[in-house]
C-alpha cells in the first residue's frame, strides 16, 4: 500500500511538473489572449488556434501546423479534410491555402502591434500535429 501511495505521489508531481514546464507564461497568455480579441471573423473561425509559445526578449514565439518539416498539404488535409490535398491545381486546396496563409499573417500582425514586441518567430505546433495524426520529424 505504501508503494503504491508513493507512486501516485510521484505521478502527480511528474504531471505538475511537465505542466509547468510546458505552460505559457503570462506574457504569452497576454499576447495569445490579444490575438482572440482582435482577430478578424476570419482568423476567429479558423479550425487551428495560433497561439503564442514563448516570449524571447522583443520575440514572441507563435504556434503553426506548418514549417519546411510539415508541408501545408498535411496540415491542411487535417484542417479540411474535404479537400483533395494530393492536386495542388484543385482550386479549393488554392484557396485554402491561400486562407492559412492570411490568417497566419493575421495572427503575426496583431502580435507585432503589442507593447514590447519587435519580432515574431514561427515554431511548429509538434503537439497539435501529434493529437491530429501527423507525423512529425524529431528535432
Amino acid at each position: 500500500m505504501k508503494k503504491r501511495y508513493w507512486a501516485i505521489l510521484v505521478l502527480l508531481f511528474l504531471v505538475g511538473l511537465d505542466w509547468f514546464i510546458r505552460a505559457p507564461d503570462s506574457r504569452s497568455r497576454q499576447l495569445t489572449a490579444a490575438i482572440e480579441a482582435q482577430a478578424s471573423a476570419n482568423l476567429k473561425n479558423y479550425p487551428y488556434k495560433f497561439w503564442v509559445m514563448k516570449v524571447n526578449g522583443e520575440t514572441a514565439v507563435l504556434s503553426s501546423p506548418r514549417s519546411v518539416e510539415v508541408p501545408a498539404l498535411k496540415a491542411l488535409g487535417v484542417l479540411f479534410p474535404e479537400i483533395n490535398t494530393r492536386d495542388p491545381n484543385d482550386p479549393a486546396f488554392i484557396a485554402a491555402e491561400q486562407l492559412l496563409g492570411q490568417v497566419q499573417a493575421e495572427a503575426r500582425s496583431i502580435v507585432l502591434t503589442q507593447p514590447g514586441i519587435k519580432n515574431v518567430r514561427w515554431e511548429l505546433d509538434r503537439d497539435w500535429l501529434v493529437a491530429h495524426h501527423v507525423e512529425v520529424p524529431q528535432n
